[in-house]
């Protein structure tokens, strides 16, 4: 996806030196335990679905917009995980622009399906147990956003008892 407006506009004053943006990312799981990822162009790696939150744009929105841009699906919010970000969610692009990202993971359930590649930003998508999330070739910090989720919440059935915050 094409820069925005806003940070095209920030690029013009600052160049390439590093940006922290704020992002969300999806995680999406099923009743089976099963996480959907994508395989990002950029990058050619695994991840989840997510990108930049627009200026005055609210984060649930701006999660729900990803969402439905890249998988041309909705999502249900079932609950707040955690913010990531640092070293492993610092990104060179080639054309020299290092930016770092801080994103809000939310806990999600589609809710309809299946997936629908957005055939500019992902090449594939699929379900994984968390065993074999550790064998493909992934974005790392996906790692941590899978082991910070407490064993009863990898199935969305019982992550609406969780005592994460609710979103409604």
């Amino acid at each position: 996806m094409p820069l925005s407006e806003y940070v095209s506009a920030i690029r013009g004053m600052i160049g390439s030196r590093l940006l922290i943006l704020p992002g969300v990312t999806a995680v999406i799981v099923d009743g089976a335990g099963r996480y959907l990822l994508a395989r990002h162009v950029a990058g050619d790696r695994w991840g989840f679905v997510g990108g930049g939150i627009e200026p005055l744009e609210d984060p649930r929105a701006a999660l729900r917009r990803e969402v439905q841009e890249e998988l041309g699906l909705q999502v249900d919010i079932v609950a707040v995980l955690d913010s990531y970000g640092g070293a492993d969610l610092t990104n060179e692009y080639p054309n020299g622009d290092v930016v770092s990202y801080v994103t809000t993971a939310y806990l999600c359930r589609l809710a309809e399906q299946p997936p629908i590649l957005e055939k500019a930003e992902l090449s594939a998508v699929g379900w994984f147990f968390p065993p074999e999330i550790k064998q493909l070739d992934r974005f790392e910090w996906i790692d941590r956003v899978i082991d910070d989720i407490r064993p009863d919440l990898h199935r969305p059935d019982s992550a609406q008892k969780a005592s994460f915050h609710a979103i409604t």
